[in-house]
């Protein structure tokens, strides 16, 4: 069986989509950014329990104070990217709840109310949606370059709270010149499927 999403899509989405590397200089709107989040917003989480926060980096100061949390490998791509995106999981995410889950409002206190069990579904979903954005980046025509290695306790230090874990730092653009690594292998059918 073929799927049914048009080869172009499937390329563009998966099989060419690559993290960039280098970015070109040309900006990334506002109006792009709502139109991928309008899209993402409805990729499926637990309860639509939504934990996914995105802080958008733009201003030059707030930029340097990034930087400097970066691992040094990734901070002259972070310095270059024309918008860089700090996603994190909102831990107090229950308290959307009653408006995101309507016919079951009392998920929020029967599922919800211990800090732990919300810090695990949080970072889970948040990390899935995480993913949905990714996706979304490349949907617009954009590239994406997520990044884990940098100092977490630093930058939800300085641009979170300890309601928020960061996830990923992900820089956004239009790819530059020599943006793509060669293609990594990737694992075979049979060796990721079982069946039962």
């Amino acid at each position: 069986m073929s799927l049914v999403l048009d080869p172009a899509a499937q390329d563009l989405l998966f099989r060419e989509a690559r993290t960039a590397n280098t970015f070109s200089d040309e900006p990334v709107t506002e109006e792009q950014v709502q139109a991928i989040y309008d899209l993402v917003k409805f990729g499926p989480t637990a309860f639509n329990q939504s934990p996914l926060r995105i802080t958008l980096v733009r201003s030059a100061e707030a930029r340097q104070r990034l930087v400097k949390h970066m691992a040094e490998g990734n901070q002259p791509k972070t310095e270059a990217a024309p918008l860089v995106a700090i996603l994190s999981a909102d831990n107090e995410f229950h308290e959307e709840l009653p408006a995101l889950f309507p016919h079951f409002p009392a998920a929020k206190d029967a599922f919800f109310s211990e800090r732990p069990v919300r810090e695990q579904a949080a970072g889970m979903n948040a990390t899935l949606q995480a993913a949905y954005f990714l996706i979304g980046i490349r949907a617009a025509g954009l590239a994406a370059g997520p990044m884990t290695g940098f100092d977490f306790a630093g930058v939800q230090k300085e641009f979170l709270d300890d309601d928020h874990t960061p996830l990923m730092v992900v820089n956004i653009g239009k790819p530059g010149e020599n943006a793509w690594f060669p293609r990594s292998p990737r694992l075979a059918y049979e060796d990721v499927i079982t069946t039962v």
